[in-house]
């Protein structure tokens, strides 16, 4: 499965309140949380973006507090992977809990400019700039953490597992 969109860029050390702001924390509405993505690093970020983008960013991307409702917000508005230089470790483990695939590579931020038309095979760690014609090289996503993502993330993957 190849993850395919278009790139939309952002900097460095991108914090969950910039992803999804606290002012909306006091829902658990995952279709609410994303129309609040981004809002406050871009506030037309929903209405530009369509699912199946790819968020592109600089180094330590999700720092700031631990909440789980930053890589929600970011895959129910229909983000289909993040690619960053690095990300807060927190965040990291988040994603995967809650079923977004997200990649690290110097070389794909660096290389990828805000609208580059990007694939991303997650079991090779690939990226391919379909744009510039260009490869990059992300660690791949190991099989039982593809697992979590395919299913949804870690309750529904436990959930299928006691089943």
């Amino acid at each position: 499965m190849k993850l395919k969109g278009k790139a939309w860029k952002f900097g460095a050390d991108v914090d969950t309140d910039s992803i999804i702001p606290a002012r909306y924390l006091n829902t658990s509405d995952h279709k609410e949380l994303a129309k609040h993505c981004m809002e406050d690093a871009d506030p037309n970020f929903v209405k530009k973006m369509k699912a199946g983008d790819i968020i592109v960013a600089d180094k330590n991307f999700g720092c700031g507090s631990s909440r789980e409702h930053a890589p929600i917000a970011i895959k129910e508005a229909g983000i289909s992977c993040v690619i960053a230089k690095s990300f807060a470790r927190i965040f990291y483990r988040n994603s995967f809990n809650m079923g977004l695939p997200i990649f690290e590579s110097t070389d794909a931020s660096e290389g990828i400019k805000e609208g580059d038309e990007i694939e991303v095979n997650p079991s090779t760690g690939i990226i391919r700039n379909v744009t510039k014609n260009e490869n990059y090289q992300a660690k791949p996503i190991p099989q039982f953490m593809q697992e979590l993502i395919n299913a949804g993330g870690l309750m529904n993957y436990v959930k299928r597992k006691v089943a």
